[in-house]
């Protein structure tokens, strides 16, 4: 069985995320996720939601077989835990695939890094948690 990990913030979901995830699960045949805790975001603004309810709220969806929080200090403890096939990154995460290859390579552990492709749906959506605060504030504070 080809294991797949995907890990992000999902703060607020959007459709970007669910083309993610699904792209992600469509890589293998078991899709675990890990969920940031809110102090290991320092590339951003801190997510609004907490993460053990980002955690529960990405579990709930279809593509994901499994849905962790993160290691408090250690991004790869999850990674060496779920033993991946495939790492897959979103297509706007601040992460150089080179960076995580040469990590994993360090421990030991033997998979492949790919990045998703943007989602481009037929609809008008916003794809950004960032767009969805700001209209929210812009239309509510």
């Amino acid at each position: 069985m080809s294991r797949v990990v995907a890990q992000g913030t999902f703060d607020l979901l959007h459709p970007g995320h669910i083309h993610y995830l699904r792209e992600a699960a469509s890589m293998g045949e078991e899709l675990s996720v890990i969920v940031s805790r809110s102090t290991n975001v320092t590339h951003k603004e801190r997510p609004i939601v907490p993460a053990d309810q980002r955690r529960a709220v990405v579990g709930a969806l279809d593509p994901v077989d499994r849905a962790i929080v993160g290691h408090p200090e250690d991004i790869f403890v999850p990674i060496e835990r779920i033993d991946p096939d495939i790492i897959v990154l979103g297509h706007d995460q601040h992460h150089e695939e080179s960076a995580i290859e040469r990590a994993l390579a360090e421990r030991g552990i033997d998979c492949v890094v790919r990045r998703a492709s943007a989602c481009e749906p037929d609809f008008e959506a916003v794809l950004s948690t960032g767009t969805i605060i700001d209209r929210i504030c812009a239309e509510r504070c």
